[in-house]
């Protein structure tokens, strides 16, 4: 209730997304093949952005989004969308009403969950005998190759890899039957799940990731390197900013992202202000720090002398 329902992130809010989205309706539908009349449910649907893609293609779309100004966003776009968070109590009223679904997606969600058996409690109820449950979330390998540490924040409670979330799903009686490696968020997973009884068979792929994940070994080593990387990083960005504290610094975005960033790298004394091309930010204050967020225009008026990429997975973008 805190923290979702007076939410201001919206997808379209990220650079690519929408694209992104556009390109794993097309995939998922092709993987598929499902009548167009079945119902499909994005858990967590923000601004309908994905359902968007799905009902140009012409299938029946619900969104579920607590959010209530996203799911408002939603709805006058046409995407009908009911603004609760997703429980059992909540299946069982849309299967009354809907009937049950062949496809539901969760995007960047399920790693959220606090009560993931009372969550998937929900999802068994609400998904057909031969529906299949589509859960794209940042993959704890790509995380730790990638130093997408700044990941690590109040809203995510989980950090996935497959083996765990085998064992997870498997006391649902629900299967692994295909995996998708996606760019997104610094190196995902789109994890392809059906109950243990349907019609579907797990693809070569799920083999295939699974071994590399065993070989891997995601042990106690191997955090402590990621640590090590981490602080290594640490050092010489602070060695940088202080050698140039007497020049004007600001930083360049203000998601929770950047806020990880700021506190666990001690950058706050740094920064005179930050800049974002979010509306919602702008004139606000980071948490913690305070520290002013004005729009990215500001940069022209100011020309500030040093400015630091908070933002990085959009560097490219933002250059």
């Amino acid at each position: 209730e805190t923290i979702y329902r007076d939410y201001i992130y919206v997808t379209l809010g990220s650079p690519g997304l929408q694209k992104h989205f556009q390109e794993y309706s097309l995939e998922v539908c092709s993987f598929l093949k499902f009548d167009k009349q079945n119902l499909t449910v994005d858990i967590g649907s923000n601004d309908g952005t994905l359902l968007s893609f799905f009902k140009q293609q012409g299938y029946k779309v619900l969104g579920i989004e607590p959010s209530i100004k996203a799911a408002n966003s939603a709805n006058e776009n046409d995407i009908e969308t009911l603004a609760e968070f997703f429980d059992i109590d909540l299946a069982n009223t849309i299967v009354n009403q809907y009937g049950k679904a062949s496809l539901i997606t969760i995007n960047n969600l399920f790693a959220n969950i606090d009560n993931l058996n009372e969550f998937t409690k929900g999802i068994n109820v609400l998904l057909d005998s031969n529906g299949v449950l589509v859960i794209e979330s940042s993959y704890l390998l790509d995380m730790i190759d990638n130093m997408v540490f700044d990941f690590i924040y109040h809203e995510h409670l989980s950090y996935f890899s497959i083996l765990p979330l085998v064992r997870f799903f498997k006391q649902f009686d629900i299967e692994l039957i295909h995996v998708h490696e996606v760019g997104t968020k610094g190196g995902s997973l789109r994890y392809y799940w059906a109950k243990t009884n349907s019609d579907w068979k797990p693809s070569l792929n799920v083999k295939e990731l699974t071994l590399r994940e065993v070989k891997e070994e995601i042990n106690a080593e191997k955090f402590k390197d990621y640590g090590a990387r981490i602080d290594s990083l640490k050092f010489k960005l602070l060695e940088f900013l202080e050698k140039n504290k007497k020049s004007k610094i600001v930083g360049y975005g203000a998601s929770a992202t950047s806020t990880t960033l700021i506190t666990h790298f001690e950058l706050q004394k740094y920064f005179s202000y930050l800049v974002d091309d979010n509306i919602d930010k702008v004139n606000t204050y980071s948490p913690g720090h305070h520290i002013p967020v004005y729009d990215i225009d500001f940069l022209k008026k100011d020309m500030p002398n040093v400015i630091i990429i908070l933002a990085w997975r959009f560097k490219a973008e933002i250059l």
